[in-house]
């Protein structure tokens, strides 16, 4: 194998570009491990006059990449231009169609319409390559489709947006609220104008739905995850965290259980002694808990243009020596349906935050509901306003307090059950804040 490999990169933000420059900039290594020159023959981008500091000489530029898709001169397509729908999408069918390989970075577009995408690169016999979908330059797809084929995997999760772990850790370190911390990330550039499909938990799901189906040999089921974001979450729930010894991540988390594949995303509370607690700021992380290795944990950049370009370039690696895998790690009609379990069924340890009002025999109401339904209480703390208690004879405000529980394992539906019932009591001043724990 020597004739040389050629690439069209559609997009080139700050990714494509970086792609580019890393092709130029690793040429001699990349030429020594593959056996064939690589080099991008061909791009695409929606501005041509904008300077990316690139040099293009010799390089076919397209308007359309769609047409980039189906050039000649190309032999593999980089998909870096985004999104599930419109250009992205078609660039990545023709190319596909055209017997092309691809390779992209677009988790959205696997997330909704990874099967069909993979069932047409198997058959035309090409890789459809996505390293850098999830967890920027961390290799866990590598890791999960080949580096554990000799395990069975019972539990995959981890941080998979640094939008969400910088505010967080800004949060917990600075005592701001979500609101502040929100506009330094925009202010910053690690959120966007609009940073809902960051905030509320959308692009971890996209990424776990992809894990998930790596992990478990299972269709991939976007839809079949329970997604909560992090815009409720206040200063003091951090703090409490710390005082009981976690720390509040955003996880993904897929996990095996009895009928099926558990995939949520939300606030989770993790101990202070893991690994995934020490991950701060916009760094990534993922465990994947195996019966061969244990509990493996992989820690790196999630995003940035240098990190994405090291994973998209070492598929083009791959694919260059002629390293071509099922997209999902098995044959598509061998991936088995998605079982989903409801959230409702989720078992495990709780943080609940109650504010209610400061009188006698609230707390007493509250554990008696609890009691109703074989809640178990782990720990209780209240806090006052000792000013305005310090007026009452009997030492309470009759103000707004919060009132924090820690249960035991219980399931999600019997806590909401109770939930409903401390409401329907009158004994709580505004809704109530649920935090799930994961306990080493």
């Amino acid at each position: 194998m020597t004739q040389s490999f050629r690439l069209g990169v559609a997009g080139l933000g700050t990714v494509g570009a970086s792609v580019v420059r890393m092709i130029a900039r690793r040429s001699e290594a990349l030429r020594s491990m593959t056996g064939r020159e690589i080099r991008v023959t061909a791009v695409s981008s929606r501005d041509k006059a904008r300077d990316r500091g690139l040099d293009l000489a010799g390089v076919t530029w397209f308007d359309d990449p769609v047409a980039l898709a189906g050039a000649g001169e190309v032999d593999c397509v980089i998909e870096l231009i985004g999104g599930a729908e419109g250009p992205a999408k078609a660039t990545v069918e023709a190319a596909l169609a055209a017997g092309k390989h691809v390779v992209t970075a677009n988790k959205a577009l696997l997330a909704k319409h990874g099967a069909a995408l993979a069932q047409a690169a198997e058959a035309r016999g090409v890789a459809l390559a996505y390293e850098a979908s999830v967890a920027g330059g961390i290799p866990v797809i590598k890791a999960l489709r080949e580096g554990l084929a000799g395990n069975t995997v019972s539990r995959v999760y981890g941080i998979l947006n640094g939008t969400c772990n910088y505010i967080l850790t800004r949060m917990e370190r600075e005592g701001l609220t979500f609101e502040a911390c929100l506009k330094d990330a925009q202010a910053l550039g690690y959120a966007e104008a609009d940073p809902t499909f960051d905030v509320e938990g959308y692009d971890t799901a996209h990424k776990l739905a992809i894990l998930t189906s790596l992990a478990f040999g299972v269709e991939i089921d976007a839809e079949g995850v329970s997604v909560e974001g992090i815009s409720a979450i206040q200063p003091l729930d951090l703090k409490m965290a710390e005082e009981l010894g976690y720390r509040i991540k955003l996880l993904g988390v897929a996990q095996a259980a009895a009928g099926g594949i558990e995939q949520r995303v939300h606030p989770t509370m993790v101990p202070l002694s893991s690994s995934i607690a020490q991950v701060m700021g916009v760094t990534n992380a993922v465990t994947i808990d195996a019966d061969a290795v244990g509990e493996l944990t992989l820690i790196g950049p999630g995003a940035g243009g240098e990190a994405t370009a090291s994973a998209v370039v070492a598929d083009v690696a791959d694919v260059a020596a002629g390293v071509l895998r099922t997209t999902f790690g098995r044959p598509s009609a061998h991936l088995a349906p998605p079982q989903r379990i409801a959230m409702q069924r989720h078992e495990g340890g709780y943080y609940i935050r109650l504010t209610v009002h400061d009188r006698p025999g609230v707390a007493a109401g509250v554990a008696t509901r609890m009691a109703e339904r074989d809640i178990s209480i782990e720990s209780i703390l209240q806090r006052r306003d000792e000013r305005a208690a310090s007026k009452d004879p009997h030492g309470r405000s009759g103000q707004p307090v919060p009132l924090v529980l820690i249960t035991y394992a219980a399931t999600e539906g019997t806590i909401r059950d109770a939930l409903e019932a401390i409401a329907g009591d009158g004994l709580l001043a505004e809704a109530p804040q649920l935090i799930r724990i994961e306990r080493e």
